[in-house]
């Protein structure tokens, strides 16, 4: 018999991670507005202070990973949890520009250190020999967040002022944290804790994957902080938070039928196909600025194929990355592991969001994600003749 998979636990955590990614993405369209119409920032000062975030995340994850191998998971995830919970009811108080940057920088701290302990704590939770299948579920709840948050936030900016909007995802997030707390994880057994060196706060086998990572995530980041500035530059009057909806649609689908795949050994291959589709898909993207003037409804086609081709892709592609990681690192660097595989993410997600804003202020988003397919191109060449191979060689299990 299959060893079972959706535990109590397991659901619960499940209902944490959605809950957590739902307050996130609530605020991740609102947010440029809300800088934009309160403090009258241009594009380029948006794109720097929304990567503070990125980059205290980035920041933290590698001490996190440490931490997380070292010491009892859970209650670190728990306080990370409350933390990043607690920060949300800065936003509602609202204040001064300099307010608003500090918090973002605690809330990276707090997002960095929290999504390190859940991919972890889910990993112990779940059987492994479903490891791949239950990773692909679990990041079906961030993909469920994606596709409800952003457009829940998109629509309440046009009925509701600022406050309310981040008083729903402090609401969320509580809740979150309740479910949190229900979770009962297996014992960690008792072993000589790490000594502290290089390895164990980055995996270092990992580095090649990593800068593939990086890559890739720079374009993705420009597109879910400034896709609907986007449609706005270029005249296309069309829903933007169902862009959000077909992004985690297409991700949800795929993650299922890619973690079984990924069950059976195919991890590179599964990699190895999601690029064509999110680099078709920036392609496409970039292109809409050049079809707009010619056809509307086109446009719009075209706009709304590109996140299911995102998603696709995307969803093929990130159960198999985080297994990849996993595979390369001994059980005792689990944590190290995930802390740099989210870091890799992190970091593109971050230059993609400041690089954007510049370059939109000067040649416009088109060109962002223009170069964004460039940058895909390249990531996809270096991970089939280099990263490919050497998780060949090192990989462990």
């Amino acid at each position: 018999m299959r060893a079972r998979l959706f535990t109590p636990s397991y659901c619960c955590i499940l209902a944490a991670n959605f809950l957590l990614y739902f307050a996130f993405w609530l605020l991740i369209p609102v947010f440029p507005f809300y800088l934009k119409e309160v403090y009258g920032l241009p594009a380029g000062a948006i794109g720097v202070i929304l990567s503070c975030y990125t980059l205290t995340a980035l920041l933290v994850r590698p001490f996190s990973g440490y931490l997380l191998d070292a010491f009892a998971r859970k209650p670190l995830y728990l306080l990370s949890y409350a933390c990043f919970t607690v920060l949300f009811a800065g936003y509602v108080a609202g204040g001064a520009l300099v307010l608003f940057i500090l918090l973002r920088t605690l809330h990276g701290l707090a997002f960095g250190t929290v999504t390190v302990g859940g991919n972890t704590l889910v990993v112990d939770i779940m059987p492994s020999e479903r490891r791949g299948e239950g990773l692909g579920y679990y990041g079906l709840t961030n993909n469920l967040a994606m596709s409800i948050g952003p457009m829940v936030g998109l629509f309440l900016h046009g009925v509701l002022p600022y406050h309310w909007i981040f008083t729903l995802s402090l609401l969320a997030s509580a809740i979150g944290f309740v479910a949190a707390l229900c979770i009962h994880a297996p014992a960690k057994p008792r072993v000589q804790r790490p000594p502290i060196s290089l390895d164990r706060f980055i995996l270092l086998r990992g580095i090649p994957a990593g800068v593939a990572l990086i890559l890739l995530s720079i374009p993705y980041g420009a597109t879910t902080n400034f896709v609907a500035m986007y449609a706005r530059e270029i005249g296309l009057h069309v829903p933007t938070g169902f862009f959000f909806v077909l992004l985690a649609g297409g991700m949800g689908v795929s993650r299922i039928f890619a973690g079984k795949y990924v069950d059976k050994g195919y991890v590179t291959e599964c990699i190895h196909y999601g690029f064509y589709l999110v680099t078709a898909a920036f392609l496409l993207l970039g292109c809409c600025r050049y079809l707009r003037p010619a056809s509307s409804t086109l446009t719009a086609i075209v706009f709304f194929l590109v996140p299911a081709l995102q998603g696709v892709g995307f969803g093929i592609m990130f159960p198999a990355y985080n297994s990849l990681y996993i595979n390369l690192a001994p059980n005792n660097q689990r944590a190290t592991a995930t802390g740099t595989y989210l870091t890799s993410w992190d970091v593109g997600i971050g230059l993609g969001v400041v690089s954007s804003g510049m370059i939109a202020q000067q040649a416009g988003f088109h060109t962002v994600y223009l170069t964004g397919a460039l940058l895909c191109l390249v990531s996809m060449l270096f991970f089939d003749h280099y990263v490919t191979p050497h998780y060949r060689r090192y990989r462990l299990r």
